[in-house]
């Protein structure tokens, strides 16, 4: 099965999946599982904007595979730009992103994709894989098909 099969396989789950639940948490969890489950991904979870106290911060939310940062500023490693610049962001190799934040040596590229609530960035999908170049176009395009299942 190509990844792009796996993918239209795994969007009416995911469509199922949130609109079984009224709690944002539960949904985001259910779907780093499926997510999780179905790639085989190393880390796929959610940072969701905060407030830090001292300004707007991207906090820790569900999650599968390793530990992982708690916190993230606006800006700063690939979640933070992605917030920060307002779009999906592929990277073939953490190494040679400027800023990348290491919460594990054994990532090795990432994609983060906003998920969205009436317009405005409400948190990030980020997912990390051990190998590199995991994540192209047809990631992206997908995974922000699965972004919008958050908040339909």
């Amino acid at each position: 099965m190509t990844k792009e099969e796996k993918y239209a396989a795994l969007l009416p789950a995911a469509e199922s999946l949130s609109s079984g639940d009224e709690d944002v948490i539960a949904r985001m969890a259910n779907l780093a599982a499926l997510l999780h489950s179905e790639f085989g991904f190393w880390w796929t979870g959610f940072y969701r904007v905060c407030d830090g106290g001292d300004g707007k911060v991207l906090v820790l939310g569900p999650f599968q595979g390793p530990v992982a940062c708690t916190r993230i500023r606006f800006g700063k490693g690939v979640c933070g730009t992605a917030w920060a610049e307002d779009r999906t962001v592929v990277v073939p190799d953490v190494d040679k992103f400027p800023g990348h934040i290491a919460c594990s040596s054994e990532s090795r590229s990432e994609i983060v994709v906003p998920v969205r609530s009436n317009g405005r960035i409400v948190a990030v999908l980020d997912i990390d894989s051990r190998d590199l170049g995991t994540f192209d176009d047809t990631d992206a395009r997908w995974l922000e098909k699965v972004a919008e299942c958050i908040y339909g």
